[in-house]
Protein backbone atom coordinates (compact mmCIF):
# COMPACT_ATOMS: atom_id res chain seq x y z
CA UNK A 1 0.00 0.00 0.00
CA UNK A 2 1.65 3.02 -0.97
CA UNK A 3 0.79 6.85 1.35
CA UNK A 4 -2.50 8.10 0.37
CA UNK A 5 -3.35 11.24 1.95
CA UNK A 6 -6.47 13.35 2.47
CA UNK A 7 -6.40 16.56 -0.29
CA UNK A 8 -8.68 18.90 1.18
CA UNK A 9 -9.09 20.40 -2.22
CA UNK A 10 -10.16 17.71 -4.23
CA UNK A 11 -11.64 16.25 -0.66
CA UNK A 12 -10.88 12.56 -1.19
CA UNK A 13 -7.80 10.26 -1.07
CA UNK A 14 -4.86 10.70 -3.11
CA UNK A 15 -1.95 8.31 -3.88
CA UNK A 16 1.06 10.73 -2.57
CA UNK A 17 3.24 11.40 -5.52
CA UNK A 18 6.03 13.96 -4.92
CA UNK A 19 6.91 17.06 -7.71
CA UNK A 20 10.56 15.86 -7.64
CA UNK A 21 11.36 11.88 -6.66
CA UNK A 22 13.01 11.28 -3.41
CA UNK A 23 11.76 15.01 -2.03
CA UNK A 24 9.71 16.63 -0.66
CA UNK A 25 8.57 20.41 0.08
CA UNK A 26 5.60 21.12 2.64
CA UNK A 27 4.74 24.39 3.34
CA UNK A 28 2.48 25.23 6.84
CA UNK A 29 1.07 28.37 8.23
CA UNK A 30 2.74 29.69 11.22
CA UNK A 31 1.36 31.38 13.90
CA UNK A 32 0.80 35.20 14.43
CA UNK A 33 3.64 36.36 17.15
CA UNK A 34 0.63 38.45 19.04
CA UNK A 35 0.90 36.09 22.04
CA UNK A 36 2.44 33.27 23.45
CA UNK A 37 0.91 29.69 21.66
CA UNK A 38 -1.42 27.67 23.62
CA UNK A 39 -2.01 23.98 23.20
CA UNK A 40 -4.44 24.72 20.45
CA UNK A 41 -2.37 26.70 18.66
CA UNK A 42 0.41 24.32 18.31
CA UNK A 43 -1.73 21.19 16.93
CA UNK A 44 -0.67 22.21 13.75
CA UNK A 45 2.73 22.08 14.32
CA UNK A 46 2.63 18.62 15.89
CA UNK A 47 0.82 17.44 12.85
CA UNK A 48 2.59 18.32 10.55
CA UNK A 49 5.65 17.46 12.51
CA UNK A 50 3.96 13.56 12.33
CA UNK A 51 3.94 13.73 8.73
CA UNK A 52 7.09 15.23 8.42
CA UNK A 53 8.55 12.12 10.25
CA UNK A 54 6.38 9.55 8.57
CA UNK A 55 7.94 10.66 5.13
CA UNK A 56 11.26 10.70 6.01
CA UNK A 57 11.54 7.36 8.45
CA UNK A 58 8.37 6.00 6.95
CA UNK A 59 9.52 6.29 2.88
CA UNK A 60 12.68 7.64 2.87
CA UNK A 61 12.47 11.04 1.54
CA UNK A 62 14.00 14.15 1.59
CA UNK A 63 11.73 16.66 3.63
CA UNK A 64 12.02 20.04 3.33
CA UNK A 65 9.37 21.64 5.60
CA UNK A 66 8.79 25.65 5.63
CA UNK A 67 6.83 26.88 8.89
CA UNK A 68 6.49 30.79 8.56
CA UNK A 69 5.93 33.52 11.23
CA UNK A 70 3.37 36.11 10.41
CA UNK A 71 5.38 39.06 12.49
CA UNK A 72 3.11 41.96 11.35
CA UNK A 73 -0.30 42.36 10.99
CA UNK A 74 -3.32 44.53 12.40
CA UNK A 75 -3.33 42.37 16.13
CA UNK A 76 0.44 42.81 16.62
CA UNK A 77 0.06 46.93 15.93
CA UNK A 78 -3.17 46.80 18.37
CA UNK A 79 -1.59 44.80 20.81
CA UNK A 80 1.62 46.40 20.81
CA UNK A 81 0.04 49.92 21.02
CA UNK A 82 -1.89 48.71 23.84
CA UNK A 83 1.26 47.84 25.91
CA UNK A 84 3.22 50.57 24.78
CA UNK A 85 5.96 48.71 22.98
CA UNK A 86 7.93 48.80 19.95
CA UNK A 87 5.73 46.33 17.75
CA UNK A 88 8.92 44.07 16.22
CA UNK A 89 9.57 43.42 19.83
CA UNK A 90 6.46 42.18 21.20
CA UNK A 91 6.49 40.03 18.04
CA UNK A 92 9.84 38.89 18.50
CA UNK A 93 8.96 38.13 22.35
CA UNK A 94 5.87 35.98 21.27
CA UNK A 95 8.40 34.54 18.16
CA UNK A 96 10.60 33.21 20.89
CA UNK A 97 7.79 31.81 23.42
CA UNK A 98 5.97 30.32 20.12
CA UNK A 99 9.78 28.59 19.51
CA UNK A 100 10.51 27.51 23.14
CA UNK A 101 6.68 25.80 23.12
CA UNK A 102 7.21 23.91 20.25
CA UNK A 103 10.57 22.88 21.10
CA UNK A 104 9.41 21.65 24.69
CA UNK A 105 6.87 19.20 22.47
CA UNK A 106 9.03 17.59 20.89
CA UNK A 107 8.23 19.45 17.45
CA UNK A 108 11.41 19.22 14.84
CA UNK A 109 12.79 22.28 13.85
CA UNK A 110 11.56 24.02 10.42
CA UNK A 111 14.05 23.60 7.44
CA UNK A 112 13.60 27.27 7.30
CA UNK A 113 10.82 29.65 9.29
CA UNK A 114 10.66 32.92 7.09
CA UNK A 115 9.50 35.85 8.67
CA UNK A 116 7.29 37.99 6.57
CA UNK A 117 9.07 41.28 7.16
CA UNK A 118 12.22 40.17 5.63
CA UNK A 119 10.30 38.84 1.93
CA UNK A 120 8.81 42.62 1.16
CA UNK A 121 10.74 42.50 -2.39
CA UNK A 122 9.08 39.00 -3.12
CA UNK A 123 5.70 40.16 -2.00
CA UNK A 124 5.99 43.67 -4.73
CA UNK A 125 7.42 41.19 -7.16
CA UNK A 126 4.13 39.15 -6.97
CA UNK A 127 1.83 42.00 -6.38
CA UNK A 128 3.39 43.57 -9.81
CA UNK A 129 2.61 40.01 -11.85
CA UNK A 130 -0.64 40.15 -10.66
CA UNK A 131 -1.49 44.29 -11.52
CA UNK A 132 0.09 43.81 -14.97
CA UNK A 133 -2.19 40.56 -15.82
CA UNK A 134 -5.34 42.06 -14.71
CA UNK A 135 -6.06 40.16 -11.79
CA UNK A 136 -5.21 43.00 -8.97
CA UNK A 137 -5.85 46.90 -8.81
CA UNK A 138 -4.14 49.60 -6.39
CA UNK A 139 -7.10 51.50 -4.80
CA UNK A 140 -8.06 54.69 -6.40
CA UNK A 141 -7.92 56.55 -3.42
CA UNK A 142 -4.44 56.89 -3.29
CA UNK A 143 -4.37 55.11 0.14
CA UNK A 144 -1.10 52.82 -0.70
CA UNK A 145 -4.04 49.55 -0.65
CA UNK A 146 -3.74 47.07 -3.67
CA UNK A 147 -6.30 44.53 -3.73
CA UNK A 148 -7.40 40.93 -5.60
CA UNK A 149 -10.12 41.28 -8.18
CA UNK A 150 -11.87 38.05 -7.09
CA UNK A 151 -14.33 38.59 -10.51
CA UNK A 152 -11.41 38.81 -12.44
CA UNK A 153 -10.22 34.83 -11.30
CA UNK A 154 -13.24 32.50 -12.19
CA UNK A 155 -11.69 29.56 -10.35
CA UNK A 156 -12.14 31.69 -6.64
CA UNK A 157 -13.96 29.64 -4.57
CA UNK A 158 -12.18 26.15 -5.71
CA UNK A 159 -10.97 25.32 -2.42
CA UNK A 160 -13.84 25.76 0.08
CA UNK A 161 -16.32 25.22 -3.02
CA UNK A 162 -18.42 28.52 -2.77
CA UNK A 163 -20.44 30.94 -5.14
CA UNK A 164 -18.25 34.51 -4.79
CA UNK A 165 -22.23 35.63 -5.22
CA UNK A 166 -22.59 33.82 -1.80
CA UNK A 167 -19.33 34.95 0.16
CA UNK A 168 -19.44 37.78 2.99
CA UNK A 169 -16.97 41.12 2.62
CA UNK A 170 -13.55 40.73 2.94
CA UNK A 171 -13.03 42.80 5.86
CA UNK A 172 -9.16 43.08 5.88
CA UNK A 173 -8.89 47.05 4.57
CA UNK A 174 -11.52 49.97 3.99
CA UNK A 175 -13.96 49.07 1.28
CA UNK A 176 -14.31 52.53 -0.18
CA UNK A 177 -11.54 51.59 -2.57
CA UNK A 178 -12.89 47.99 -3.42
CA UNK A 179 -14.28 47.00 -6.97
CA UNK A 180 -15.87 44.18 -4.62
CA UNK A 181 -16.51 43.82 -1.11
CA UNK A 182 -15.46 40.69 -1.64
CA UNK A 183 -11.53 41.65 -2.89
CA UNK A 184 -9.20 41.41 -0.51
CA UNK A 185 -6.06 43.01 0.23
CA UNK A 186 -2.57 42.25 -0.90
CA UNK A 187 -0.98 45.37 0.67
CA UNK A 188 -2.12 47.80 2.93
CA UNK A 189 -1.12 51.52 3.05
CA UNK A 190 0.43 52.79 6.04
CA UNK A 191 -2.15 55.06 8.15
CA UNK A 192 -1.54 57.69 10.13
CA UNK A 193 -1.67 56.23 13.98
CA UNK A 194 0.50 53.61 12.90
CA UNK A 195 4.44 53.78 13.63
CA UNK A 196 6.57 54.60 10.58
CA UNK A 197 8.38 51.12 11.13
CA UNK A 198 5.36 48.91 10.40
CA UNK A 199 5.69 50.12 6.48
CA UNK A 200 7.41 49.89 3.62
CA UNK A 201 8.02 51.68 0.05
CA UNK A 202 6.44 50.29 -2.97
CA UNK A 203 4.92 51.66 -6.54
CA UNK A 204 1.81 52.08 -4.65
CA UNK A 205 2.24 54.08 -1.37
CA UNK A 206 3.93 52.91 1.69
CA UNK A 207 2.22 50.17 3.68
CA UNK A 208 2.90 46.63 4.92
CA UNK A 209 1.94 43.06 3.55
CA UNK A 210 -1.54 41.44 3.39
CA UNK A 211 -1.86 38.25 5.53
CA UNK A 212 -2.72 35.92 2.43
CA UNK A 213 0.24 37.63 0.47
CA UNK A 214 3.17 36.92 2.09
CA UNK A 215 2.63 33.12 1.90
CA UNK A 216 2.13 33.00 -1.42
CA UNK A 217 5.47 34.66 -1.88
CA UNK A 218 7.21 33.03 0.76
CA UNK A 219 6.57 29.48 -0.08
CA UNK A 220 7.12 30.05 -3.57
CA UNK A 221 11.01 31.94 -3.09
CA UNK A 222 12.10 27.93 -0.48
CA UNK A 223 9.85 25.78 -2.59
CA UNK A 224 9.24 27.06 -6.25
CA UNK A 225 6.47 27.49 -8.26
CA UNK A 226 4.62 24.12 -7.67
CA UNK A 227 5.55 22.09 -4.52
CA UNK A 228 3.83 19.12 -2.84
CA UNK A 229 1.81 19.91 0.34
CA UNK A 230 0.45 23.31 2.32
CA UNK A 231 -0.78 22.81 4.92
CA UNK A 232 -2.54 24.50 8.49
CA UNK A 233 -5.63 24.23 10.37
CA UNK A 234 -9.06 23.63 9.06
CA UNK A 235 -9.86 27.43 10.12
CA UNK A 236 -7.42 29.14 7.52
CA UNK A 237 -9.14 27.12 4.48
CA UNK A 238 -11.13 30.29 4.27
CA UNK A 239 -10.38 32.88 3.22
CA UNK A 240 -6.97 32.88 3.88
CA UNK A 241 -5.87 29.50 1.86
CA UNK A 242 -8.65 30.02 -0.56
CA UNK A 243 -6.85 33.72 -1.36
CA UNK A 244 -3.29 32.06 -1.52
CA UNK A 245 -4.47 29.76 -4.13
CA UNK A 246 -6.40 32.62 -6.04
CA UNK A 247 -3.30 34.61 -6.45
CA UNK A 248 -0.52 32.36 -7.10
CA UNK A 249 -2.23 30.59 -9.93
CA UNK A 250 -3.28 34.08 -11.78
CA UNK A 251 0.33 35.06 -11.26
CA UNK A 252 0.82 32.00 -12.99
CA UNK A 253 1.80 29.18 -10.81
CA UNK A 254 1.45 25.92 -9.98
CA UNK A 255 1.31 25.82 -6.27
CA UNK A 256 0.61 23.39 -3.89
CA UNK A 257 -0.61 19.71 -5.29
CA UNK A 258 -1.66 18.20 -2.37
CA UNK A 259 -3.87 20.41 0.57
CA UNK A 260 -3.80 19.06 4.28
CA UNK A 261 -5.53 20.71 7.00
CA UNK A 262 -5.88 19.65 10.76
CA UNK A 263 -8.79 20.33 12.89
CA UNK A 264 -9.40 22.38 16.02
CA UNK A 265 -8.33 21.54 19.91
CA UNK A 266 -12.01 22.37 21.86
CA UNK A 267 -13.44 22.57 24.95
CA UNK A 268 -16.87 23.16 26.12
CA UNK A 269 -17.25 22.11 22.46
CA UNK A 270 -16.01 25.52 20.71
CA UNK A 271 -12.35 26.36 19.06
CA UNK A 272 -9.67 27.07 21.59
CA UNK A 273 -9.15 30.70 21.29
CA UNK A 274 -7.71 33.42 23.47
CA UNK A 275 -11.04 35.36 22.43
CA UNK A 276 -13.16 33.15 24.41
CA UNK A 277 -11.10 33.30 27.34
CA UNK A 278 -10.27 29.15 27.57
CA UNK A 279 -6.27 28.90 26.07
CA UNK A 280 -3.89 26.49 27.75
CA UNK A 281 -0.26 28.39 27.40
CA UNK A 282 2.26 25.37 26.41
CA UNK A 283 3.94 27.48 29.53
CA UNK A 284 1.22 27.21 31.87
CA UNK A 285 0.23 23.29 30.75
CA UNK A 286 3.27 21.72 30.90
CA UNK A 287 3.64 22.79 34.43
CA UNK A 288 0.62 20.12 35.36
CA UNK A 289 1.31 17.31 32.70
CA UNK A 290 5.01 16.66 30.69
CA UNK A 291 5.54 17.55 28.01
CA UNK A 292 5.54 14.28 27.03
CA UNK A 293 2.30 14.10 27.64
CA UNK A 294 1.34 16.36 26.43
CA UNK A 295 2.73 15.84 22.68
CA UNK A 296 0.83 12.20 22.97
CA UNK A 297 -1.86 14.27 23.37
CA UNK A 298 -2.12 15.99 20.72
CA UNK A 299 -0.71 13.09 18.69
CA UNK A 300 -3.44 10.30 19.76
CA UNK A 301 -6.22 11.61 17.93
CA UNK A 302 -6.14 11.74 14.10
CA UNK A 303 -5.04 14.99 12.48
CA UNK A 304 -8.12 15.65 10.84
CA UNK A 305 -10.61 14.66 13.78
CA UNK A 306 -11.26 17.79 16.64
CA UNK A 307 -9.77 16.76 20.21
CA UNK A 308 -11.68 17.67 22.93
CA UNK A 309 -10.19 18.96 26.01
CA UNK A 310 -11.23 18.46 29.39
CA UNK A 311 -10.18 18.03 33.01
CA UNK A 312 -8.41 15.09 33.36
CA UNK A 313 -6.98 14.72 29.58
CA UNK A 314 -3.88 15.12 30.14
CA UNK A 315 -3.66 12.85 33.02
CA UNK A 316 -5.19 10.20 31.09
CA UNK A 317 -1.96 10.85 28.24
CA UNK A 318 0.37 11.01 31.21
CA UNK A 319 -0.61 7.37 32.52
CA UNK A 320 -0.22 6.02 29.15
CA UNK A 321 3.48 7.51 28.75
CA UNK A 322 4.42 6.50 31.79
CA UNK A 323 3.39 2.63 30.46
CA UNK A 324 4.88 3.17 26.99
CA UNK A 325 8.28 4.47 29.44
CA UNK A 326 7.77 1.40 32.17
CA UNK A 327 7.90 -1.62 30.02
CA UNK A 328 11.14 0.29 27.79
CA UNK A 329 13.15 0.73 31.12
CA UNK A 330 11.57 -2.63 32.42
CA UNK A 331 12.69 -4.25 29.03
CA UNK A 332 15.93 -1.96 28.33
CA UNK A 333 17.27 -1.54 32.17
CA UNK A 334 20.78 0.06 31.62
CA UNK A 335 19.69 2.33 28.69
CA UNK A 336 18.58 5.63 29.50
CA UNK A 337 18.20 7.29 26.37
CA UNK A 338 17.29 5.77 23.44
CA UNK A 339 17.13 6.35 19.19
CA UNK A 340 16.13 4.25 16.84
CA UNK A 341 19.29 2.86 14.87
CA UNK A 342 17.47 3.22 11.45
CA UNK A 343 17.54 -0.88 11.31
CA UNK A 344 14.23 -1.86 12.51
CA UNK A 345 11.67 -2.89 10.06
CA UNK A 346 8.42 -1.36 11.28
CA UNK A 347 5.93 -3.83 11.67
CA UNK A 348 3.25 -4.10 8.48
CA UNK A 349 0.36 -3.43 10.56
CA UNK A 350 1.83 0.03 11.66
CA UNK A 351 3.22 0.96 8.69
CA UNK A 352 -0.23 0.22 6.82
CA UNK A 353 -2.20 2.14 9.39
CA UNK A 354 0.54 5.24 9.09
CA UNK A 355 -0.11 5.20 4.87
CA UNK A 356 -3.58 5.94 5.52
CA UNK A 357 -4.14 9.25 6.06
CA UNK A 358 -1.73 9.08 9.36
CA UNK A 359 -3.97 6.70 11.04
CA UNK A 360 -1.93 7.35 14.21
CA UNK A 361 -4.66 5.51 16.13
CA UNK A 362 -4.14 2.07 14.50
CA UNK A 363 -0.24 3.39 14.66
CA UNK A 364 -0.91 3.34 18.52
CA UNK A 365 -2.80 0.03 18.86
CA UNK A 366 0.02 -1.52 17.03
CA UNK A 367 2.40 0.10 19.71
CA UNK A 368 0.59 -0.89 22.68
CA UNK A 369 0.01 -4.56 21.49
CA UNK A 370 3.68 -4.50 21.25
CA UNK A 371 4.18 -3.24 24.66
CA UNK A 372 1.45 -5.92 26.10
CA UNK A 373 3.45 -8.67 24.60
CA UNK A 374 7.08 -7.32 25.62
CA UNK A 375 6.23 -7.18 29.39
CA UNK A 376 4.21 -10.96 28.86
CA UNK A 377 8.08 -11.84 27.61
CA UNK A 378 9.91 -9.70 30.55
CA UNK A 379 7.14 -11.50 33.26
CA UNK A 380 8.39 -14.89 31.21
CA UNK A 381 11.68 -14.56 32.01
CA UNK A 382 12.57 -14.06 28.17
CA UNK A 383 14.64 -10.83 27.90
CA UNK A 384 15.98 -10.77 25.22
CA UNK A 385 12.81 -10.87 23.00
CA UNK A 386 11.51 -8.47 24.82
CA UNK A 387 14.32 -6.24 24.63
CA UNK A 388 14.25 -6.66 20.31
CA UNK A 389 10.25 -5.59 21.12
CA UNK A 390 11.40 -3.05 23.08
CA UNK A 391 13.45 -2.02 20.15
CA UNK A 392 10.20 -1.86 17.34
CA UNK A 393 8.18 0.13 20.19
CA UNK A 394 10.77 3.23 20.69
CA UNK A 395 11.10 3.12 16.44
CA UNK A 396 7.20 3.26 15.90
CA UNK A 397 7.16 5.85 18.71
CA UNK A 398 9.69 8.10 16.91
CA UNK A 399 8.28 8.09 14.08
CA UNK A 400 5.42 9.87 16.17
CA UNK A 401 7.89 12.02 18.25
CA UNK A 402 6.19 9.94 21.35
CA UNK A 403 9.49 7.37 22.62
CA UNK A 404 9.61 8.17 25.98
CA UNK A 405 13.33 7.71 25.86
CA UNK A 406 14.24 10.25 23.09
CA UNK A 407 16.84 12.17 24.19
CA UNK A 408 14.90 15.40 24.29
CA UNK A 409 12.58 14.39 26.95
CA UNK A 410 15.49 12.75 28.78
CA UNK A 411 18.58 14.79 28.83
CA UNK A 412 21.77 14.68 26.91
CA UNK A 413 22.22 10.95 26.17
CA UNK A 414 26.03 11.45 26.59
CA UNK A 415 26.18 12.50 29.89
CA UNK A 416 23.07 10.16 30.97
CA UNK A 417 24.82 7.41 29.25
CA UNK A 418 27.96 7.99 31.77
CA UNK A 419 25.55 8.52 34.59
CA UNK A 420 23.63 5.18 34.20
CA UNK A 421 26.68 3.30 34.14
CA UNK A 422 27.44 4.43 37.46
CA UNK A 423 24.18 4.07 38.71
CA UNK A 424 24.38 0.62 37.50
CA UNK A 425 28.31 -0.16 39.28
CA UNK A 426 26.51 1.26 42.43
CA UNK A 427 22.95 -0.87 42.03
CA UNK A 428 25.32 -4.42 41.03
CA UNK A 429 27.40 -4.08 44.13
CA UNK A 430 24.25 -3.68 46.01
CA UNK A 431 22.83 -6.85 44.63
CA UNK A 432 25.81 -8.69 45.00
CA UNK A 433 25.70 -8.18 48.27
CA UNK A 434 21.46 -9.05 48.60
CA UNK A 435 22.34 -12.37 46.97
CA UNK A 436 25.08 -12.94 49.27
CA UNK A 437 22.53 -12.30 52.55
CA UNK A 438 19.58 -14.45 50.87
CA UNK A 439 22.37 -17.18 50.34
CA UNK A 440 23.29 -17.17 53.87
CA UNK A 441 19.42 -17.26 54.70
CA UNK A 442 19.78 -13.60 56.23
CA UNK A 443 16.66 -12.51 54.67
CA UNK A 444 16.29 -9.17 57.09
CA UNK A 445 19.11 -7.96 55.55
CA UNK A 446 18.62 -8.91 51.86
CA UNK A 447 14.87 -7.03 52.35
CA UNK A 448 16.30 -4.36 53.69
CA UNK A 449 18.81 -4.06 50.78
CA UNK A 450 15.85 -3.96 48.69
CA UNK A 451 13.52 -1.25 50.42
CA UNK A 452 16.60 1.11 50.41
CA UNK A 453 16.75 0.69 46.95
CA UNK A 454 13.16 0.95 45.84
CA UNK A 455 12.68 4.22 48.62
CA UNK A 456 15.88 5.47 46.18
CA UNK A 457 13.50 4.82 43.27
CA UNK A 458 15.21 1.45 42.24
CA UNK A 459 12.92 -1.40 41.43
CA UNK A 460 14.26 -5.18 41.84
CA UNK A 461 12.63 -7.70 39.68
CA UNK A 462 13.68 -11.67 40.58
CA UNK A 463 13.80 -13.98 37.84
CA UNK A 464 15.46 -16.93 37.38
CA UNK A 465 18.35 -16.19 35.50
CA UNK A 466 18.67 -13.50 38.01
CA UNK A 467 17.92 -9.41 39.65
CA UNK A 468 16.77 -7.26 37.31
CA UNK A 469 17.12 -3.56 38.01
CA UNK A 470 14.90 -0.21 36.64
CA UNK A 471 14.11 2.96 37.40
CA UNK A 472 10.43 3.78 38.59
CA UNK A 473 8.28 6.89 38.97
CA UNK A 474 8.21 8.99 41.89
CA UNK A 475 4.81 8.60 42.48
CA UNK A 476 5.15 5.11 42.86
CA UNK A 477 7.26 4.65 45.14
Amino acid sequence: MSLRLFDSATKELRDFVPVTPGKVGIYICGLTTQAPAHIGHVRFAVAFDVLRRWLSRGHGYDVALIRNVTDIDDKILAKSAQAGEDWFALSYRNERATGEALDQLGVLPASYEPRATGHIPEMVELMDTLIEKGHAYAAPDGSGDVYFDVRSWPAYGELTRQRIDDMAAAEDADPRGKHDPRDFALWKGAKPAEPASASWPTPYGRGRPGWHLECSAMARKYLGDTFDIHGGGVDLRFPHHENEIAQSKAAGLGFANYWLHNAWVTTGGEKMSKSLGNSLLISEVTKIASPLAVRYYLTAAHYRSTIEYHEGSLAEAEATVERLEGFLRRALPRVTTREPTGEEVLPAEFVEAMDDDLGVSGALAVIHEHVRKGNTLLDEDEPTEAAEIADLVIAMTDVLGVNPLAPNWVGSADGESAQTEALDLLIQSQLAARASARAARDYASADAIRDALHTAGIQIDDTPSGARWSLVKQGDR
